[in-house]
């Protein structure tokens, strides 16, 4: 079993603080696109993935430029080549300036039960500072129109520390995603990429972020109102209702094996301690590979031991559920404390053995990138 990640590169307009890839959304583009992605899954290797597939993830870009029919062709095509589990999430990113009411009610025909709205604020000053193309008004009718359309399991995309985004603003931000009734938020500081005009932005004077401490205690609004909302803070960024965490990211954190397919897609293969693949980000070359033939996925690292302990310990303690002491041991024939004595001490009581999972607490959480950094 493993689990389908398929990046769709295409934007209207790409927002000025994404780094990742994506191209205008041409119509050709865009009608072609299918095709490739089911070529890509006919020539991928029945050996190295062996269904039935458990999550599939439609990322990008903006997966909702492609039609439902074109949604329900590369699910169709992925059953019949690896076969899907009963209960299979499927997730689609949807941008709110993208869907219909019939969009999203084909969607929902087609397969997909997990729908991921990036609204990202519902302040129309601040919408329009990130470059989005949807109102705050369009968001709200995106959600009642999933809702309508059958998703029971329905994901917002929420940012904070915005440049001039007070704790008050944040407040009712928060206020306002919560009156939406979501069953999962993904929650996540402005940051900024060398590749971004925000970076470049940023470095000529012409835009001011909020500093350590007010990141610090936007972090800690979210936690406390979204717990208090009946919310689990069940990784760094992500919250969500009683049984609707993202098992699709869970599996990225789990450390667990992933196909990516799509121009731009990463994998992750657990064979030996691990290696992973990512197809170039390059449209017209993704096309010349698949018309010749070819898997254009490339390796591009591959772990021995340490790099795969080290690895375990990266993704799994940005979890809740943490790394579990007796897994880590069977796997890698010692113990975390064994393996990382001299990181564990620079950890401190930031990072603990609780109930046989080691595991970081909130201010650990907010000082991630410092703790972690010892173990790599």
């Amino acid at each position: 079993m493993f689990s389908l990640y398929i990046h769709v590169p295409f934007c209207r307009r790409k927002c000025p603080y994404c780094d990742f890839y994506s191209v205008p959304a041409e119509a050709a583009a865009l009608a072609d696109y299918p095709a490739l992605l089911c070529r890509h899954l006919e020539l991928t290797d029945k050996e190295d993935w062996s269904g039935p597939v458990e999550t599939i993830f439609f990322g990008g870009g903006t997966p909702s430029l492609l039609p439902p029919a074109a949604i329900a062709a590369v699910l169709t095509r992925t059953a019949s080549l690896f076969g899907l589990s009963a209960d299979a999430e499927i997730t689609l990113e949807a941008n709110p300036g993208t869907v219909t009411p019939a969009t999203l009610a084909g969607y929902r025909t087609a397969g997909v039960n997990r729908i991921s709205l990036g609204i990202q604020s519902l302040q129309s000053e601040q919408l329009q500072r990130l470059g989005r193309i949807h109102s705050s008004q369009d968001a709200r009718q995106a959600v009642a129109w999933a809702r309508q359309a059958g998703f029971d399991n329905l994901s917002c995309d929420l940012m904070f520390a915005l440049p001039g985004q007070s704790a008050a603003a944040l407040q009712q931000e928060i206020g306002a995603f919560l009156d939406l009734d979501p069953d999962h938020l993904s929650c996540y500081g402005l940051s900024l990429e060398e590749t971004t005009p925000f970076y470049h932005l940023h470095r000529a004077g012409g835009l001011a972020l909020p500093d350590d401490e007010l990141y610090r205690q936007h972090y800690l609004e979210l936690h406390e109102t979204l717990q208090g909302a009946g919310f689990d803070h069940y990784e760094i960024a992500n919250f969500a209702r009683p049984e609707r965490q993202c098992r699709h990211n869970l599996t990225y954190w789990r450390r667990r094996g992933y196909l990516g397919i799509g121009a731009g897609a990463h994998s992750f293969h657990q064979r030996n301690w691990g290696r992973r693949l990512a197809v170039p980000s390059d449209l017209p070359a993704y096309a010349t590979a698949l018309d010749r033939g070819s898997d254009p996925s490339q390796e591009i690292e591959s772990f021995d031991r340490l790099g795969a302990m080290s690895e375990t310990l990266y993704l799994g303690l940005r979890t809740a559920e943490g790394v579990a002491e007796e897994s880590f041991r069977d796997r890698f024939g010692l113990g975390v404390a064994a393996a990382f004595p001299a990181a564990l001490r620079q950890a401190g009581p930031r990072l603990a053995l609780r109930e046989g999972s080691w595991r970081l607490d909130l201010q650990g959480w907010l000082l991630f990138d410092h703790l972690i950094s010892p173990f790599l």
